[in-house]
């Protein structure tokens, strides 16, 4: 019985690649890791307040009704923020004038999270995905649109071939579209429909860029680590993430899906005939 060998000259679509081995991360990780931090660090601050009630009384009888004042509104606060963001992210009726104080909450919490995570065997980068999920969610509950012009797509230097002598860190139009690399359907993109385009080598970089640019929304596309942090930095400039794959290691030759892209253009954009 002859056994069919296998092509050694066979090509392998990246973006195909990409839709098989990436799987999305589930925005229950970061949610669940987040309560848990939560409630954690409130049995801390009440068991704090429990050990040092007998000596705050003898300071002054009120002291200790005083800290155990704070301690429960910082606790009530804390769990509030992340049930508001679990309904949020679920569909449901939320508040939404404490949308900026999520992630004044995620940015202070995120770190304990990280250690707790390792505990449970979690990875930071798999808690960074999670989280961009999470924001992606939010972005899409709040039901935003922007005028194309009004839109700013960012990414990173490394989106571009290594070996490719056309730096186009400064103006992306000096990409020569040879359809080595993703740079060039994003060129095209952006001249059809009218948004701005730039490659960043760096978060300062890419915060002056949004500072001269004043867009209504961002749409990023980089690692897990870069998104994460780009996204609580121009807060509150809502953002979508796109996450990079990284088919030769990090910050080299990486690719971006470019469905992945079109479907949250359009998400983001506003139709021609509704502006």
């Amino acid at each position: 019985m002859e056994i069919a060998q296998t092509p050694k000259n066979i090509v392998i679509d990246p973006q195909k690649l990409a839709k098989l081995i990436r799987k999305p991360q589930k925005k229950r990780i970061f949610m669940g890791l987040l309560l848990v931090t939560v409630l954690v660090l409130s049995t801390i601050l009440i068991a704090m307040w429990k050990i040092s009630q007998p000596g705050l009384d003898n300071i002054h009888p009120g002291l200790s009704k005083i800290c155990e004042g704070l301690v429960f509104l910082i606790a009530f606060i804390m769990i509030a923020g992340v049930l508001n963001m679990t309904l949020a992210i679920e569909g449901l009726p939320f508040v939404k004038i404490l949308q900026r104080q999520m992630y004044d909450l995620i940015r202070i919490l995120f770190p304990i999270s990280v250690q707790l995570g390792k505990i449970f065997g979690i990875s930071r980068r798999t808690l960074e995905g999670s989280f961009i999920s999470v924001s992606n969610l939010l972005f899409a509950r709040r039901g935003i649109k922007v005028p194309a012009d009004r839109l700013l797509v960012l990414t990173p230097h490394c989106l571009q071939l290594a070996s490719c002598p056309h730096k186009i860190t400064r103006d992306p139009k000096n990409c020569k579209r040879c359809g080595r690399c993703n740079i060039g359907e994003l060129v095209t993109l952006s001249e059809e429909m009218g948004f701005h385009f730039f490659v960043a080598t760096g978060g300062t970089l890419a915060r002056k860029v949004v500072i001269e640019t004043r867009p209504k929304a961002v749409l990023a596309i980089a690692c897990e680590r870069d998104l994460m942090s780009g996204i609580q930095d121009v807060y509150p400039l809502p953002a979508v993430g796109v996450l990079n794959f990284r088919p030769e290691g990090p910050c080299y030759n990486t690719k971006v899906n470019m469905d992945e892209i079109k479907s949250a253009l359009d998400q983001i954009l506003l139709k021609e005939d509704s502006k």
